[in-house]
């Protein structure tokens, strides 16, 4: 019966192992795929949200009680514009990038699973394969005895 079992285990341990999804995403990853996912990340945290809100209130408090003859709110309002601008294509390019790398995770799963399939298919027949091997041995030792 070791034996059986050796030979059920030892045909699962060869198995190919699944390709990190990771490193198989961030080795094709250019410099600037990089940086708009490290954008969107500081983009959507709440560190900028907060930091930006805080900006934006010394800023008005600035303009109202300094600048107000030089620089009025049209100033903000462009630096404002200008910055939603860049950052909105930058936040889409890290989207679209994410939306690859989960269609990628998925197609692997997918070939994680016909593998799995295939294994669980192997071993059924292996199992069946023993108990017909099991039944000869008892319809041999009860015609012997």
């Amino acid at each position: 019966m070791n034996a059986a079992i050796r030979f059920l285990v030892g045909s699962l341990r060869r198995g190919p192992q699944a390709p990190d999804l990771n490193r198989l995403f961030d080795d094709g990853q250019t410099y600037g795929e990089r940086l708009a996912d490290r954008v969107a990340a500081i983009g959507g945290s709440w560190r900028f949200i907060i930091g930006f809100s805080l900006f934006l209130l010394l800023w008005a408090l600035l303009n109202t009680l300094v600048l107000a003859r030089h620089f009025p709110f049209i100033f903000l309002n462009l630096m404002l514009s200008m910055l939603a601008a860049l950052q909105a294509p930058i936040i889409m390019m890290s989207q679209n990038r994410q939306a690859a790398k989960d269609r990628l995770e998925a197609r692997l799963d997918y070939e994680t699973n016909l593998r799995s399939e295939a294994q669980i298919a192997s071993l059924h027949d292996k199992i069946d394969l023993l108990l017909a091997m099991a039944g000869e041995r008892e319809d041999t030792a009860g015609a012997a005895g």
